[in-house]
């Protein structure tokens, strides 16, 4: 049971890395995450209320496909 955790919290920790450093380069790039067209957007005078819908499917789907990839490993 110890040898699995060990392999999650490893790979996790890379995902991190990866994603850190995606973020860190290409952070100009990825300006569109959180501007999809599904997300939900009120800005009013004294209000903003902001539900990235289409933002949290996909990056779901995303995060399920890498969940999978890594339990077949």
């Amino acid at each position: 049971m110890m040898e699995n955790t060990g392999k999650i919290l490893i790979a996790a920790g890379i995902l991190l890395i990866i994603i850190g450093l995606i973020l860190y380069y290409f952070g100009a790039r990825l300006s569109w995450i959180g501007h999809l067209p599904g997300d939900i957007r009120i800005e009013k005078e004294n209000f903003r209320f902001y539900f990235p819908v289409t933002t949290m499917i996909l990056i779901s789907i995303v995060l399920s496909v890498i969940i999978w990839l890594v339990k077949r490993i």
